[in-house]
């Protein structure tokens, strides 16, 4: 069985789109809408991430969407290219044999960073 996609509501999907593109990679669904409403992208495996406009974001505290780096120093390589976004991230500790951070971004929604250690 695999992972065919996640429909994620957030406050604002342009900047939603900017952070999954611009920081992981994310690309756009070929045939599929892109608005100031709704869009569709797709990792490097072809999972798909649907991203509509919500008013009412509201997840629960343990949701989020997490992110396997193959390495730490791209865990710390990915973090610094938030913070030299502009974003606020907490640092990168370990957590049973994994570096990982928490990222609480803007449009209503958590991701995780993580790498296995050594």
């Amino acid at each position: 069985m695999k992972l065919n996609h996640i429909n994620l509501g957030v406050t604002d999907v342009p900047a939603a789109v900017e952070i999954f593109e611009r920081f992981f990679g994310l690309k756009q669904a070929e045939g599929m809408p892109r608005n100031d409403n709704m869009t569709f992208l797709h990792d490097d495996d072809g999972s798909l991430i649907s991203v509509f406009k919500s008013k009412d974001v509201s997840y629960p505290k343990v949701f989020h969407i997490g992110f396997l780096q193959d390495t730490p120093e791209q865990v710390r390589a990915v973090h610094a290219q938030l913070t030299a976004g502009g974003h606020q991230v907490q640092a990168p500790y370990e957590n049973h044999g994994r570096l990982t951070f928490y990222f609480n971004t803007p449009v209503g929604f958590i991701i995780e960073v993580e790498s296995f250690m050594g």
